[in-house]
């Protein structure tokens, strides 16, 4: 009933900045909490930030703290992560995640998109 497509990926220099968009449809994004996960090859997915559904509410994951940025337009289902100073250790294929529940953890996420590819060269 939801469905996510994530734009915004690409190849950028070590130190660079990228800006992930998420854009939902089938339903509103206004009672979900909408977050964003990562996975680089041979590695699990994992948690990046989550946004509540009010826009007030954020948690990210100490990688990540004062780099990104997650934010949310609820009037026009879309979700946003403003990647600065990447360093490759930042590259993977990012998902946008919704879910009726706050949540960190990757095997409770209801809805996945189809995920973005950011590679960050040195």
């Amino acid at each position: 009933q939801v469905q996510l497509v994530e734009s915004g990926g690409g190849l950028v220099q070590a130190g660079g900045s990228l800006r992930l968009s998420c854009a939902a449809s089938g339903r509103t994004l206004s009672s979900y909490t909408m977050g964003w996960f990562r996975q680089a090859p041979g590695k699990e997915r994992e948690f990046v930030a989550i946004i509540s559904w009010s826009g007030v509410n954020t948690y990210y994951t100490d990688s990540v703290k004062g780099r990104f940025t997650i934010s949310r337009d609820t009037a026009k289902n879309m979700v946003y992560l403003q990647m600065n100073s990447l360093n490759p250790e930042d590259t993977a294929a990012y998902y946008c995640a919704a879910s009726l529940r706050r949540t960190t953890q990757a095997r409770l996420i209801a809805y996945w998109g189809q995920g973005a590819q950011v590679t960050v060269s040195s």
